[in-house]
């Protein structure tokens, strides 16, 4: 269905673990005229073992010319095992829930963000900002009749711009996750889909990003420059919900990673050969409890599901976001150095303070020397790349401890902490 303006698609989900806390829920762009962000300068790459990025190759089209191989990604990082005489360095993830383009232009202001930080984000796409809505009858969710979604379909000059950031995000070094199609949650939602439910669901994600071409007739745009097959290697699902049996059928699906979890800040582990990468309990300021590091947990904490009309309250609670994200990425930078997952939507909850927030956040975290702001893609590289007995004593560090003996003693496995 479609939603008014600033409202919600759906209701997140209680959790109980010594916290209050709510799964995060989509608020997708609403169809409001918008058109593509322009590119800003490039900022030298600040990742780990950063090299120069290649030059494209002349794009050789895939099916009908909605993607391209063009070559190798640029801006991409070496992942080289840590030196253990170092600190490790402290990732930082930025991800979005939806990514799509609408008249106020979150995902170009973000992509430049980026650009200006140093900064490689995770934009978890919804296949159905992809898909007009004449062609809505294509899209089979599971267990629903032909094109229904519980968020809307994008006009066809929020799809245009869209493709023109994803286009964009990629060519910046940021990678294009998948937030699935209709974005089912509660009861009735994807909680109850089997593992074959799920692999039609991201198999039709995969097919509105390499058909857009043909189901919008956009002959006029240059095709993404990225194999979508091989560029999809994880996920956050609808609310973060229905993970189990989604887990089932990561593996069939070739995915490498999933961010559908909620966990505390550790270092991170695979779970039958996946990575799992969830959501992140952080302080909430002025509260005895933390919520999840994602802009409509501190909203609900705040207002409830959606906008308040108190808004004189609302500079008070664009700092505690900042701070509460602040005080985790401490936390960590401080202790034991494990990645700080962060989790947003493109959406103008409360008159946008999330967004502001966030984006305060990026600007004092990612330009320091020993910060990586990465994608999933780029984290799960480093972590494959490290010695599986190094990994695992790192994660024998709990949230926010530092290893009493030091680094150096501590990955090599001696000292009071190993």
């Amino acid at each position: 269905m479609t939603v008014a303006r600033g409202t919600l698609m759906a209701a997140g989900t209680v959790l109980a673990a010594l916290t209050l806390t709510l799964a995060g829920c989509a608020g997708p762009p609403q169809a409001r005229d918008g058109t593509p962000g322009g590119p800003g300068e490039e900022r030298a790459e600040t990742g780990v073992a950063g090299q120069d990025a290649p030059r494209l190759r002349a794009p050789r089209l895939i099916g009908d010319g909605s993607t391209a191989h063009t070559g190798r990604q640029p801006h991409q990082p070496e992942a080289r095992p840590l030196d253990p005489r170092r600190t490790p360095p402290q990732f930082v993830v930025f991800s979005w829930d939806g990514a799509g383009e609408d008249g106020n232009r979150l995902f170009s202001r973000f992509r430049k963000a980026a650009r200006d930080n140093g900064a490689h984000m995770t934009y978890f796409l919804s296949g159905l900002y992809l898909l007009p809505q004449h062609a809505r009858d294509a899209y089979r969710p599971p267990g629903r009749s032909a094109g229904a979604s519980d968020i809307g379909y994008l006009r066809d000059e929020n799809i245009a711009a869209t493709i023109e950031q994803l286009r964009g995000a990629w060519l910046d070094g940021s990678e294009i996750g998948t937030h699935f199609n209709g974005h089912f949650c509660g009861a009735d939602g994807v909680k109850r889909w089997s593992p074959e439910d799920w692999i039609s669901e991201t198999e039709q994600a995969k097919w509105m990003v390499k058909n857009w071409r043909t189901t919008t007739g956009f002959d006029h745009l240059e095709p993404l420059p990225f194999d979508y097959e091989s560029e999809l290697i994880g996920s956050r699902t609808p609310c973060l919900e229905g993970r189990e049996n989604f887990l089932r059928a990561a593996r069939e699906l070739g995915l490498r990673y999933d961010s559908s979890g909620t966990g505390r800040q550790v270092w991170p582990d695979k779970t039958d050969g996946l990575w799992d990468v969830p959501l992140q309990l952080v302080p909430m300021p002025g509260r005895g409890f933390e919520t999840l590091a994602m802009d409509y947990n501190f909203m609900v904490n705040q207002s409830g599901p959606g906008s308040s009309a108190d808004t004189g309250r609302r500079d008070q609670w664009k700092r505690e976001m900042r701070d509460g994200l602040l005080a985790g990425f401490q936390r960590a930078y401080q202790g034991n150095r494990a990645p700080l997952i962060i989790g947003n939507h493109f959406n103008d909850w409360n008159g946008g303070i999330y967004m502001d927030a966030v984006e305060e956040v990026i600007e004092e975290v990612c330009p320091r020397e020993d910060v990586r702001c990465v994608s999933f893609r780029q984290l799960v590289d480093w972590l494959d790349a490290q010695d599986p007995a190094v990994l695992e004593r790192l994660r024998t560090l709990g949230v926010g401890e530092r290893p009493a003996g030091g680094w150096p003693a501590f990955l090599a496995g001696r000292g009071p902490s190993a």
